[in-house]
């Protein structure tokens, strides 16, 4: 008799298991599905322009002679006038800095022998900082009148970048707000809390509108364009709607 009994369970079991698995399986589908309705995702972009307030300008000399000491020495003469030049136009010692310093020898490749050595080259670079953009174009005069004969570009900054990207943060999220409530009231939905937010920040880029850093009042100065530049602060808001 209780080996009846035991062999009814087995049997109702094994029965059963098919049905409660397939029942489990269609419910938690079921409660994805749930999950995955009632969001709404939105995309907004914050932009802010701003003039420069900083430029930084790298500069060098390149000399050349026979023999290693001769073009050293005739690079430090020319480059310790470019220092000085920088310290008379208002440059602080902490905003210069030396980017690059070379000695390379120079080869003769003649007649497909082998290369001999018939010079030297000595290349060294310097970088200086200035808020005051107006003195940039003499600035870089001087350098040359001092014998810098290599000049690699400007760069123009904003020092504070902070308040900016607020800015653009906070127009982004209106605009994304605005957006995702319009798209909420089309589909006939309440628009509900925010889920998730994620930020992607760009960096500045130059605009086509110019400001001249210097009046060219005098020719022989050189004119230096400061430009505009942009930063933007890109949004992805995910909201819950309710029904």
């Amino acid at each position: 008799m209780k080996k009846i009994i035991l062999l009814t369970a087995s049997v109702f079991v094994l029965s059963f298991s098919p049905a409660s698995t397939h029942d489990a399986s269609a419910a938690s589908q079921h409660e994805m599905a749930h999950q995955e309705q009632g969001k709404l995702y939105v995309s907004a972009t914050g932009t802010v322009a701003q003039i420069p307030d900083q430029a930084s300008v790298s500069a060098g000399v390149v000399t050349q002679a026979v023999t290693a000491g001769d073009a050293m020495r005739q690079n430090a003469r020319q480059m310790s006038a470019a220092f000085a030049a920088l310290k008379a136009a208002g440059i602080k010692a902490r905003d210069i800095q030396t980017s690059q310093m070379s000695l390379q020898p120079r080869y003769d490749y003649k007649d497909r022998k082998a290369p001999i050595i018939v010079g030297y080259e000595v290349r060294n670079t310097v970088s200086a900082r200035t808020e005051d953009l107006e003195n940039v174009g003499p600035m870089l005069d001087a350098l040359v009148t001092a014998g810098v004969n290599t000049i690699n570009g400007v760069t123009f900054s904003i020092k504070n970048s902070k308040s900016a990207k607020n800015k653009a943060r906070l127009d982004a999220i209106a605009e994304a707000r605005a957006k995702a409530v319009g798209m909420a009231n089309a589909a006939g939905v309440r628009l509900g809390k925010v889920l998730e937010i994620r930020e992607n920040t760009n960096n500045f880029n130059p605009r086509p509108q110019m400001m001249m850093a210097r009046v060219a009042m005098d020719e022989a100065s050189t004119p230096i364009s400061a430009g505009e530049q942009t930063l933007s602060v890109t949004v992805n808001i995910t909201y819950a709607l309710d029904q």
